[in-house]
């Protein structure tokens, strides 16, 4: 999956829990999140009155990113509420920073079709 097509597809499955999301889709959404923070943090710099539309697109974003992490989990065959093992102090990101760097489930899963062939 392209650039555009992971952003794309995030924000068309904007409040989409169900299903899976390959690791393509979820790290291409997670870059441009990374970008638009930046561009918005440089013209906050700039223009303090640009931290208002900052945290408009931040909460714009929260739930395609909840939606997207847990469609993630959902493709290496974990339930989408492991996402909550990242409350854990220090440990709990580290884990699930490695299940989303995971390769997806090349077959189907309970979550859905594999998405990758």
């Amino acid at each position: 999956m392209r650039f555009t097509e992971a952003v794309s597809s995030a924000f068309r499955q904007y409040v989409n829990f169900s299903g899976r999301a390959r690791r393509s889709e979820f790290w291409y959404f997670y870059l441009f999140n990374v970008i638009m923070s930046i561009i918005f943090n440089v013209l906050t710099f700039v223009v303090p009155a640009f931290a208002i539309l900052s945290g408009i697109y931040s909460l714009a974003v929260l739930l395609p990113s909840l939606a997207l992490a847990w469609r993630r989990m959902h493709d290496i065959g974990r339930s989408g509420a492991w996402n909550l093992i990242c409350f854990v102090p220090l440990v709990g990101w580290i884990v699930v920073l490695i299940w989303y760097c995971k390769d997806s489930e090349y077959a189907e899963n309970k979550y859905g079709p594999a998405l990758k062939r």
